[in-house]
């Protein structure tokens, strides 16, 4: 599917060894805002989707955690309407999926799933959260674009896919620019890893 075999060291293992600082679940509060400037300064709207990405372990206490989580989105389910799915790929990570319309209940989902996960003490086991964007007439990009939160690095980057695994880095640096202080981006461009959908059209966890 989507992510490259080496996911787990660039985005867990080897970014913890790199890390600024530790991860905090509650940066990813910052797209409850910065929705609105990706729509009115970019042109950018939410695609309605996003997901979280993890590692397992074959434990007991960790298939509680992912049981607590389903149980947390399964009552937002009902409170707003949040669809979700927790899936596999082929790689052996697995992700939670969430589809809403309203972005501000996105964020607040994937924040109340990775938080459950770090009070189980599975919080090594984030990888990334993952925001989708749709371009409108008012872009200057052709494709999708995604906000990055890589929870060893406790900063966000831009990432935007193309064909041919190709990256639209104006787009990208476009992104950062206009976002910069708005989100916790980071500043080293060799940690803006590409989550590669598995084809044109498909979302790096397809």
């Amino acid at each position: 599917m989507g992510l490259l075999d080496g996911l787990r060291s660039v985005l867990g293992l080897r970014a913890e060894s790199d890390a600024k600082r530790d991860a905090d679940p509650d940066d990813l509060f910052g797209m409850s805002t910065a929705y609105f400037t990706m729509e009115a300064e970019l042109g950018y709207d939410s695609a309605e989707v996003g997901a979280l990405c993890f590692s397992g372990v074959d434990s007991s206490t960790f298939r509680e955690a992912v049981s607590e989580v389903e149980a947390i989105l399964e009552a937002g389910r009902e409170e707003t309407g949040t669809e979700f799915e927790i899936a596999e790929d082929d790689h052996g990570y697995r992700w939670v999926i969430l589809e809403e319309d309203d972005p501000e209940d996105l964020v607040t989902s994937m924040h109340f799933a990775a938080d459950t996960f770090i009070e189980h003490g599975y919080g090594s086991r984030l990888l990334a959260a993952v925001f989708a964007y749709e371009g409108t007439a008012a872009s200057d990009g052709d494709g999708p674009v995604y906000w990055i939160y890589s929870f060893r690095r406790g900063r966000f980057y831009p990432f935007a896919p193309r064909p041919g695994h190709e990256r639209d880095s104006s787009a990208e640096f476009k992104l950062e620019s206009v976002l910069d202080g708005e989100l916790e981006i980071e500043t080293e461009k060799d940690h803006w890893y590409p989550l590669w959908p598995s084809s044109s059209g498909t979302h790096p966890w397809e």
